[in-house]
């Protein structure tokens, strides 16, 4: 077994610092790199992000849904994107957002965890919204690999809260049901050290939270930059959780590019601004 993912990531944000890159290969962004929204031109701006910003972060998030949409080939080109992150030192979150249950569950582990596979990561995301056991296929998958798993738990968009915030009932324990994905993910979590390898998905724009976010394992934070969320909303939602926090950008560190150097600046610039939160 290899070293745990939270152990790994601990070390890589003390060596790196806490962003989290997405490349995401918008069609709309392809554009502003005067591509074609084609398999060419994904490739070209996949491959382009990766070396401009995987020397530079501690993790590399890739949107698994804008390669999807070229079929094989895209496919083919997110493979590079995982191979060619991690050759450079970053971890690979693979953002799958998959949730399903039984064998299926267990096809998704074995695709995206399992080393044998050509998409395998370092971690994935994944929806618990068919009940948190359903999950257990993968997280059981990524403690054999040693592999990481974030569950959406309290997300920015404004379809979230009537599933997330909902109330459990009072005689299965009471709270919320994203209370109850941030309670199961602290007792995965449990003893693990530096950091264990379960984290949950907190939107960095979601306001205020009476939740307890500090569940021992990484938090990510998609939303920092472009999309409204900044250093002091990390603070004001995390709260002493905000050492653990993998503040995640994409469109606003993409916008930087096609050049490769000014791609590197904007990552070191973004770190520069998060190096407080690990204080």
């Amino acid at each position: 077994m290899t070293t745990p993912f939270g152990a790994r990531l601990h070390e890589a944000m003390a060596a790196r610092g806490p962003l989290c890159a997405g490349i995401d290969p918008h069609a709309a962004l392809l554009h502003e790199w005067g591509l074609d929204d084609d398999v060419a031109g994904l490739e070209r701006f996949a491959l382009t992000a990766v070396e401009g910003l995987a020397p530079h972060v501690s993790v590399v998030k890739p949107q698994s849904a804008f390669y999807e949409r070229f079929g094989s080939r895209g496919i083919a080109v997110l493979e590079r994107v995982v191979v060619e992150s991690r050759a450079a030192g970053a971890l690979v979150l693979l953002d799958v957002k998959r949730g399903d249950i039984g064998t299926t569950s267990q096809a998704y582990a074995d695709a995206y965890l399992d080393p044998s596979s050509p998409l395998a990561s370092d971690a994935i995301t994944v929806s618990p919204y068919l009940g948190f056991g359903s999950l257990d296929p993968i997280l059981d998958t990524a403690r054999t690999h040693g592999a990481g798993v974030f569950v959406l738990a309290l997300t920015s968009n404004k379809e979230g809260p009537e599933v997330q915030h909902a109330r459990v009932a009072d005689g299965d324990g009471g709270g919320t049901v994203a209370g109850r994905v941030l309670d199961r993910l602290r007792a995965l979590n449990d003893g693990a050290e530096p950091l264990g390898s379960f984290g949950a998905v907190v939107g960095a724009t979601i306001g205020e939270t009476a939740e307890d976010l500090d569940i021992g394992g990484p938090l990510l934070a998609p939303g920092y930059g472009a999309q409204g969320g900044t250093v002091d909303d990390i603070r004001r939602i995390f709260g002493v959780a905000a050492r653990a926090v993998l503040p995640s950008s994409s469109r606003e560190l993409l916008r930087s590019g096609p050049d490769v150097r000014a791609l590197g600046d904007a990552a070191r610039r973004v770190n520069d601004e998060l190096a407080g939160l690990r204080g």
